[in-house]
C-alpha cells in the first residue's frame, strides 16, 4: 500500500495518502492503491476518530453529523484488486456556508413570544425565549385565591458571539448562549441580581424542550434548551456520534467489504465467542455471553446445575433504555481528547423475581482493563435494588472495541 501511495504526486494525492495512513492503518496489508476526487484537504491526525463502514447499494447519506458530498470521495483498491468508492466526511464546518447566523436562526423563536417549561417537584421553570427566565410555585389559598412565589432568574441581556462547547450527557456539544441578567435580587449575594445563561443546543427532533436547569453558583443559573432551529448551521450541527464515519461502497465485481478484512473480523469475533465467566464468590457463579444473556448459576453434584436467567439481550429494548440513561461514558485524556471509558448495555426479561413479581434485569458495564494476559477477564455482580443487577465485565479484549460505540453504546462487532 505504501508503494501505491507514494506514486501519488499531486497535493491532493499527498493529503489522501496521509488520510489513508491514518484511517486505514488496519488495512495496510489489504490496500494497494488509492485515487482521489477532491481538492486540498486539511491534515488528519489521530485526535479525530474515524470509523469505516461498508454499506450496501441501498445506502443513503446521513442527514445529521458531518456533511457529505457524492462528489467528495476516494477510490480504494485492495491487493486482491477489489475496488471501493469511499465517501469522506467534511470536517471544515464553515466550508461553503453562507446561510443565516445562529442568532438569525433563533429569531423566529424569540419573536413569537414562545415559552418552554420544566416542572419539578416544587418549582416550575419558565423560559420565555429572548425575554426572561422565571422560577415559580403556585398554591391555592382559601377562597380559591392563588398565591404565587416567584423569582426572575434573568432578563434578556446579550447573545453569544463565539461557538463554545460543553460536555452534555457525555458528549462535547457546541451551543449558542443567551445571557439573561437583571433578575430578582439575591439576598445571599448582597442583593445582586440573579442571572442565567440559556444554552441553545441543536437537536433535529426537539421541540424547544428544557433539557436541564442547574444553579452553577449562588444565584447564577444555567439552562440547556434543545432546538432544531440551529441544526442548519454547520458549527452547531447535531453529531449523533463523536466518531466520523467513512462510507466505502463496493464497486462492480467486488464483495461488500474486502475479503481479508472479513477474515480479520472473524478472528476478532472468535475472541468474544466464549462466554465470559468467573467462579464468583460464595454460592453463585456468573456467566455472561455478549449479545445473548446473563446467567447466575450454582452447580451441585447431586442436583446438577441450577440456572437463574438474570437478563436476555434485545437490541431494541436496549436502545429505548439508552435514550433515558447514560450508555457511553468518557474519560478525558491528557491531550484533551475524549476516549470511551465504559459502555453500558441493558439485558431485560430475565426469570421472574419472587420478591417483586417482575422479571429480573441487569445493566452490563463493559470496561477496558489492561493486562499482560490478552484474554484475562474480571467479572463482578452487584444488586443495588431487588432483582435489578449490575454486572461489571473488565478485559483487554474490550479495550480494542470501546471506541466503536455509537450514541446508544452499541459496539461494532461482527455478528
Amino acid at each position: 500500500m505504501r508503494r501505491g501511495l507514494q506514486e501519488l504526486s499531486s497535493r491532493a494525492g499527498e493529503m489522501i495518502a496521509g488520510l489513508m495512513l491514518v484511517l486505514f492503518g488496519g488495512l495496510l496489508g489489504v490496500c494497494s492503491d488509492v485515487s482521489a476526487n477532491r481538492g486540498g484537504y486539511p491534515s488528519f491526525t489521530d485526535e479525530i476518530p474515524f470509523k469505516i463502514t461498508w454499506p450496501g447499494a441501498e445506502f443513503r447519506l446521513p442527514t445529521s453529523g458531518a456533511p457529505y458530498s457524492e462528489d467528495d470521495f476516494v477510490i480504494m483498491t485492495t491487493t486482491e484488486k477489489e475496488k471501493y468508492k469511499c465517501l469522506l466526511p467534511s470536517l471544515d464546518d464553515d466550508k461553503g456556508y453562507g446561510g443565516p447566523s445562529p442568532g438569525e436562526l433563533l429569531e423566529p423563536l424569540f419573536k413569537r413570544s414562545s415559552c418552554s417549561y420544566r416542572i419539578e417537584s416544587y418549582w416550575t421553570y419558565e423560559v420565555c425565549h429572548g425575554k426572561h427566565v422565571r422560577q415559580y410555585h403556585e398554591e391555592k389559598e382559601t377562597g380559591q385565591k392563588i398565591s404565587v412565589q416567584e423569582y426572575y432568574l434573568g432578563n434578556m441581556d446579550q447573545k453569544s458571539q463565539s461557538v463554545p462547547t460543553k460536555n452534555i450527557e457525555g458528549q462535547l456539544t457546541p451551543y449558542y448562549s443567551v445571557k439573561m441578567g437583571y433578575g430578582t435580587p439575591c439576598t445571599l449575594k448582597q442583593n445582586l441580581p440573579r442571572s442565567t445563561s440559556v444554552l441553545y443546543v441543536c437537536h433535529p427532533e426537539a421541540k424547544h424542550e428544557i433539557l436541564s436547569i442547574a444553579e452553577v453558583t449562588t444565584c447564577e443559573y444555567e439552562v440547556v434548551v434543545l432546538t432544531p432551529l440551529l441544526c442548519t448551521h454547520p458549527k452547531y450541527r447535531f453529531k449523533s456520534s463523536p466518531v466520523n464515519a467513512i462510507f466505502c461502497q463496493a464497486m462492480e465485481g467486488s464483495p461488500l467489504q474486502p475479503q481479508r478484512l472479513t477474515q480479520l473480523d472473524k478472528e476478532q469475533e472468535e475472541l468474544l465467542k466464549p462466554p465470559f465467566s468467573t467462579n464468583g464468590v460464595g454460592w453463585w457463579k456468573y456467566e455472561f455471553c455478549y449479545g445473548k444473556h446473563v446467567h447466575q448459576y450454582h452447580e451441585d453434584k447431586e442436583q446438577g446445575k441450577n440456572i437463574v436467567v438474570v437478563g436476555n439481550w434485545n437490541a431494541e429494548e436496549h436502545v429505548e433504555w439508552a435514550k433515558k440513561n447514560v450508555a457511553r461514558s468518557y474519560q478525558l485524556k491528557e491531550d484533551g481528547a475524549q476516549k470511551v471509558k465504559v459502555v453500558s448495555h441493558f439485558y431485560g426479561h430475565g426469570d421472574l423475581c419472587d420478591l417483586t413479581g417482575k422479571p429480573r434485569q441487569v445493566v452490563v458495564k463493559l470496561k477496558c482493563k489492561e493486562s499482560e494476559s490478552p484474554h484475562a477477564v474480571t467479572v463482578y455482580m452487584m444488586e443495588p435494588q431487588t432483582c435489578q443487577y449490575v454486572l461489571g465485565v473488565e478485559s483487554p479484549v474490550i479495550c480494542r472495541i470501546l471506541d466503536t460505540a455509537d450514541e446508544h453504546g452499541l459496539l461494532s462487532i461482527p455478528s
